[in-house]
């Protein structure tokens, strides 16, 4: 099994933090087609936001991304490079790369960008269905989580993170889409500046609730 890239996670994915004490993690893929828009960029904003508002205590939680038909070795594409840089993140070394098992394996949360795709992590097998979602699918479901009911994030993000999914998870058959199409984020590929800009602002704003969850601390205002 390979490991995940450097510069994939929040934190380094060492087996300890500094102070020696084991570091648990909790590892977040976003799943896209080509994984050079919108994979990509939901990645990038996702790691930009957690460390916002964590620091250095969200180094539990690693990130990554990849594609279905991934373009192993790619670069962004260069308007989802400017999407991130309006959004102050950092879209530097990032490289393309294809779903493969070991990634859905490693997963703790898979978060797609359409129903196709989250049809296509399940179909991979591992157990993948209770952890797998859209991400506008996950933004609807933890908006209905009381965030009393999860654990302090003084008993760490990654109990946390792990005792959200669980809670979105148990909430999926009861919060139904208003539509099929309301937990899609169509793809920029191609499209010119302004259709990736709206695109970036769709993932924005479905994440932002989902950060929120995540760490317990909203964001800035």
């Amino acid at each position: 099994m390979t490991p995940p890239e450097a510069g994939r996670g929040i934190g380094s994915g060492e087996e300890t933090t500094t102070f020696g004490f084991p570091r648990d993690t909790f590892r977040i893929l976003h799943v896209s087609t080509g994984n050079v828009c919108r994979s990509p960029i939901t990645e990038r904003l996702t790691r930009h936001f957690v460390s916002q508002r964590l620091g250095v205590l969200g180094g539990g939680l690693i990130v990554e991304s990849a594609g279905t038909w991934g373009h192993e070795g790619a670069p962004m594409e260069a308007n989802a490079e400017t999407v991130l840089a309006e959004f102050g993140a950092d879209a530097s070394g990032f490289v393309g790369r294809e779903l493969l098992d070991e990634h859905v394996i490693m997963a703790d949360l898979v978060l797609t960008a359409t129903r196709d795709h989250r049809a296509q992590v399940i179909s991979m097998g591992h157990s993948a269905g209770l952890r797998t979602f859209t991400l506008k699918e996950f933004t609807r479901l933890v908006k209905a989580i009381d965030p009393a009911t999860l654990p302090p994030l003084e008993d760490g993000v990654v109990m946390r993170a792990r005792a959200l999914v669980r809670a979105a998870a148990a909430l999926r058959g009861w919060l139904l889409a208003p539509t099929a199409e309301a937990d899609e984020v169509y793809d920029p590929y191609g499209a010119p500046l302004p259709f990736f800009r709206s695109v970036g602002d769709e993932i924005h704003q479905a994440l932002d609730p989902v950060v929120t969850a995540l760490t317990g601390v909203p964001a800035r205002t």
